[in-house]
Order: C-alpha cells, then structure tokens, then sequence
C-alpha cells in the first residue's frame, strides 16, 4: 500500500507530491485544480510516490492544458504497458477556466506550474497548477527574511510559554 502523506483542505486526499522549489521561486497569484489523463501503470506509481514535479510547468495548446516535464517512474510491475516517465500530459480543466488562463498568460510574466499532486478521497489523481510570475532576487532574500522572522518570534514564544527566561 502506498505511503499517506498530509491531508489536503479540499476532501481529505493524500499529498504525494509537492513543489516546494515552486513557492521559493514565485509568487502564486491564482490556483487550479486539475485532473490528470493517466495511463494505468502511471497512477499506480504516483500512488507508491514515484513523481517529481520539480521541473514541470504547463502551457495552453490548441484549447488544452498540457503537462510537461513531470516525470513518473515506470512501475516496477507494469513490464511493456509502462509509458515514458517524462511523457506530456493532458489536463483536466474547464474550458472557461482554460480561457481566464489563457488571458493571464498572455500578460508578460506568468507560467503556470505544478504545485502539487494528490489522490483524492475517491482514488483520483488531482494537480494543483498555480498561475505565478517569477520572483528577483531581492524577492527571494525577503521572503527568506520573513520566515526567520517569523520561526524566531514562534521560537520566543514557545520559550516563554514553558517559563524559561533567556
């Protein structure tokens, strides 16, 4: 049986994926939930985890949404049904939904990438894109600075709740 990861907010799915590179990367202004076209062998390796989503981003092509450069392991059980693990893949999406993405791409600036893929209480796989502009340099140094910040302030806090005085 497949490892479970956190509970999702949506409907208590597994996360089995996550794009943390993404969110240091980016700043995400929209999110999407998306389903994935699989084959069977793929859906069984994403369930043992075996998906990186590091390097994929998706684009618009011909009115669909394509998935690229996400690599899916072959399983280890699927002999010659396994597909190639950096194929493109077909996402699920409304078409006004396709639409509202379309006109943000077309702004300078914005990609829409993977953040991340969990199954679904009822067994489906699900992607959740995030339409994002790239952060500078001196975006990412901020950001940085707020976390420790903020992991320092909690640390304090934590601290002084146990009553140990520094």
């Amino acid at each position: 049986m497949a490892k479970k990861g956190k509970k999702t907010k949506q409907d208590n799915g597994h996360i089995i994926a996550n794009n943390r590179k993404a969110l240091h990367e980016y700043f995400v202004d929209k999110r999407y939930e998306a389903g994935i076209v699989l084959t069977g062998t793929e859906i069984k390796s994403i369930r043992k985890g075996n998906i990186n989503i590091k390097e994929g981003y998706a684009r618009i092509e011909d009115g669909e949404c394509i998935l690229f450069g996400v690599h899916i392991s072959p399983y280890e059980q699927g002999n010659q049904f396994n597909s190639p693990p950096l194929r493109n893949r077909k996402l699920l999406l409304h078409r006004q939904e396709i639409r509202k993405i379309m006109g943000s791409l077309t702004q300078k600036g914005y990609t829409l990438i993977p953040l991340k893929v969990y199954i679904t209480k009822s067994g489906i796989a699900k992607v959740e894109l995030g339409l994002c502009r790239g952060k500078k340099i001196y975006d990412k140094r901020e950001s940085i600075a707020k976390k420790d910040a903020k992991r320092n302030i909690q640390r304090e806090l934590k601290k002084n709740n146990r009553g140990v005085k520094s």
